[in-house]
């Protein structure tokens, strides 16, 4: 019976969940808390370690005297995943890129949100106070808007091809260009990243986390964006200078921000919380039932396959 360690605390029905997708031979050993000391406890005797929302160290892997493997639930491990003690134990990392409709989804959704003042009216009504004019100068349309892709892959083309269906008008920039058919069919224009800075109402960020993109949203391309323009961000938090961010909100320069991810997770002390322009979630962009059971029975698939010896697919070149 192979042991894999869930590095994420979950709920039961989450649990339940993935061991319906797992098959024959293997048991999911599950943490009731974050802390270290449960973790070092669980994962001395486990084969496969699949890395949910908690970060897989050095140390934790030199923990793990029998680990064989680890799989990533998503796309996120620069930030997850020690690679560099992966590297010198020769343990494989595998990567899971699904919930690409998931994600899609949750960007248009914080950016209606964000657009429509949506988590402010609801807890000023909640508090008894009916605002039905206060919102009118500052809530937005989203239709003819410019919306800016700072990235322009799987997501960010699944974005494109749902806020099409908006009537807006849609600008990217990519170091890798689309072909010109998918450009058209998605109606998107190429530019450079100054342009898009400067010329679109709503930036939405689609990029991974890595030395060269972090704080890649700072000061000086905060103070270059439209003003009263809004900034969503549903990849990761490195990617933002949130001092740089909260000031332009706070002295109007943006209007608005739907932020789904963090630099520092949970941001217990981010003054962003304050503001009542800036619409959060709780890094579950891709959380759905839908998603986790795409994903869990992609990376067992995966894993099975492994130890079957044939090969293992969206491996990570360490």
């Amino acid at each position: 019976m192979r042991k894999i360690l869930y590095l994420n605390v979950g709920t039961d029905e989450g649990y339940s969940l993935m061991r319906q997708c797992m098959p024959p031979g293997y048991t999911l050993v599950t943490l009731s808390t974050p802390e270290k000391t449960e973790i070092l406890e669980k994962i001395r005797d486990v084969e496969i370690v699949i890395v949910g929302a908690l970060v897989l160290t050095g140390e934790l892997i030199g923990a793990a005297s029998s680990l064989r493997l680890v799989h990533h639930q998503g796309v996120g491990y620069q930030d997850t995943v020690d690679t560099n003690a992966l590297f010198h134990r020769a343990i494989p990392l595998a990567i899971m890129p699904a919930g690409t409709t998931a994600v899609a989804e949750h960007t248009v959704l914080l950016i209606l949100a964000t657009l429509r003042r949506l988590c402010f009216a609801d807890s000023e009504l909640r508090a008894g106070r009916w605002r039905t004019s206060a919102l009118r100068p500052v809530s937005r349309s989203l239709a003819q808007r410019t919306v800016g892709y700072l990235g322009m892959g799987r997501i960010g083309q699944a974005v494109a091809g749902r806020l099409k269906s908006f009537d807006t008008l849609g600008i990217y920039f990519s170091h890798t260009r689309l072909k010109p058919e998918r450009e058209i069919e998605l109606k998107l224009q190429w530019v450079s990243f100054l342009d898009l800075l400067s010329q679109s109402d709503i930036v939405t960020l689609h990029l991974p986390a890595t030395p060269g993109t972090r704080h890649l949203i700072g000061a000086n391309e905060i103070a270059t964006m439209k003003p009263g323009g809004f900034l969503i961000n549903t990849s990761r938090g490195s990617l933002v200078d949130e001092t740089a961010l909260f000031n332009a909100l706070a002295n109007g320069h943006l209007a608005g921000a739907g932020l789904d991810v963090f630099d520092a997770e949970p941001p217990t002390q981010s003054p962003l919380l304050t503001l009542p322009n800036v619409t959060v979630t709780p890094h579950i962009a891709a959380g759905t039932r839908d998603t986790l059971t795409e994903k869990m029975d992609a990376i067992f698939a995966n894993i099975e396959g492994y130890f079957r010896g044939e090969g293992l697919a969206h491996r990570i070149n360490l």
